[in-house]
C-alpha cells in the first residue's frame, strides 16, 4: 500500500481546555518529522551508508537529524571517502524511495487551511527530495520554499528561517515555527521567532516551548489584520506562550 492509498482524513483537533492560542503573520514548517513522517526511509539510507563503510549506524542516526545531508556524511564518513559523490549518492538514493512516507497526522487539514503567502517550507532536504517526498504523503509545496540547496549555511543556522521569513515579508518574531529536532528549534528561536515542538523530541532547546504531538492538536482560524490566531492543546507540560 501506498502513502496515497491512506490518505490523512483525520481533522485537526479544535480549541480544549487550557489551550494556548497565538497570532501570527506567518507560519514557517520543517518537513521531516515535523509535516512528513519519513522515518523509515531515512533510517534505511543512512543505515546502507554505515554498513558501505563499516560505521555504527546508531551514532549516525543521533546526529542526522535536521542537518543537511552533506554535512553528516563530513562528519561520518572515514578518511579517503569521497564525501561529495557519497553526498551524491544518498541524496538519490532518498528522492527514489519514497516508499513508507506518510503525512504527519492533521498535516493535510493545516495546510488546507492556510492561504499560499502564509506559510513557508524550510527543509535541510533538496528541493527535489522536498517535492517528492510532499507528494508522497500527499501535502502541498506552498510558493515560498527554503531547501538545502538555498542556504550557505544549514540548521542550527538561522539562516533558513530569515530567509523564509523575508520572502514572506514578514519579521521573524512575527512567525510561528513547527520544528521537531534539535538543529531545526536553534535555528528557529536563533531566527526570533516564536517555536512549537512537533513531536517527542526533548532536550534543553525545548524544554519551554509549546509541544503538540501532531497537528490534531493545532487550530487555526484567520484574524483579520492580526493574520491567523492558533489554538494548540498541549500534549504535554512545559507549554507556555
Amino acid at each position: 500500500m501506498t502513502p496515497h492509498d491512506t490518505p490523512d482524513t483525520t481533522p485537526p483537533a479544535g480549541p480544549a481546555a487550557g489551550a494556548t492560542d497565538l497570532t501570527a503573520r506567518a507560519l514557517l514548517f520543517d518537513m521531516d518529522g515535523t509535516l512528513v513522517d519519513s522515518t523509515v526511509v531515512v533510517e534505511r539510507t543512512w543505515r546502507r551508508f554505515a554498513a558501505r563503510h563499516g560505521l555504527d549506524a546508531e551514532a549516525i542516526l543521533a546526529t542526522s537529524h535536521g542537518r543537511r545531508t552533506g554535512e553528516t556524511v563530513a562528519e561520518h564518513a572515514p578518511a579517503g571517502v569521497d564525501a561529495d559523490a557519497e553526498t551524491a549518492r544518498l541524496v538519490a538514493e532518498e528522492v527514489a524511495d519514497v516508499e513508507g512516507v506518510v503525512a504527519v497526522p492533521g498535516a493535510a487539514h493545516l495546510l488546507a487551511a492556510l492561504a499560499p503567502g502564509s506559510w513557508a517550507l524550510v527543509t535541510s532536504a533538496g528541493r527535489e527530495l522536498a517535492e517528492r517526498r510532499m507528494a508522497a504523503a500527499g501535502l502541498p509545496m506552498p510558493p515560498v520554499v527554503v531547501t538545502a540547496d538555498d542556504v550557505r549555511e544549514g540548521k542550527p543556522s538561522p539562516e533558513g528561517y530569515l530567509t523564509a521569513a523575508a520572502a514572506l515579508g514578514v519579521d521573524p518574531a512575527e512567525a510561528v515555527v513547527f520544528e521537531d529536532a534539535e538543529a531545526g528549534l536553534r535555528a528557529a528561536l536563533a531566527a526570533r521567532a516564536r517555536t512549537v515542538v512537533v513531536g517527542g523530541h526533548t532536550s534543553p532547546a525545548a524544554s519551554e516551548l509549546i509541544r503538540v504531538a501532531d497537528f490534531r492538536q493545532v487550530g487555526v482560524r484567520a484574524e483579520g489584520e492580526q493574520g491567523l490566531r492558533l489554538t494548540f492543546a498541549p500534549s504535554g507540560g512545559g507549554a507556555r506562550a
